[in-house]
């Protein structure tokens, strides 16, 4: 069993834990479909094996929204590991997403 994390620990993609993420979305739209699209992509190549994404659409499930604070649509939320992340947007900026995220530190450079 694994030690409990706490705000000073380093997120790191390579810690093998199980992220939990949150994509906020309304109906189809194409900005939402990308932002779904451009998520599981990069969990693919950063976090293979390692990732849960629940998808919320919010005309279905508009209560949803109060938990997280969504003021707006795609938002991905990363709930675990710690601390809660959240980026607004169709997330196809790969660097900004995977900085956002923590999936690579600030100031380093794609491989």
């Amino acid at each position: 069993m694994s030690e409990p994390r706490t705000a000073n620990d380093e997120t790191s993609a390579d810690s093998g834990d199980q992220w939990d993420l949150c994509l906020y979305v309304t109906d189809h739209s194409p900005k939402c479909l990308r932002a779904i699209d451009n998520l599981r992509r990069a969990c693919e190549e950063h976090l293979a094996g390692h990732y849960h994404i629940q998808v919320v659409d919010l005309l279905e499930n508009p209560r949803l929204a109060a938990e997280d604070q969504i003021l707006a649509v795609p938002t991905v939320v990363r709930r675990f590991p710690s601390p809660i992340r959240k980026l607004v947007g169709d997330l196809s900026d790969n660097d900004r997403l995977l900085i956002g995220l923590q999936l690579r530190p600030p100031g380093s450079t794609a491989t």
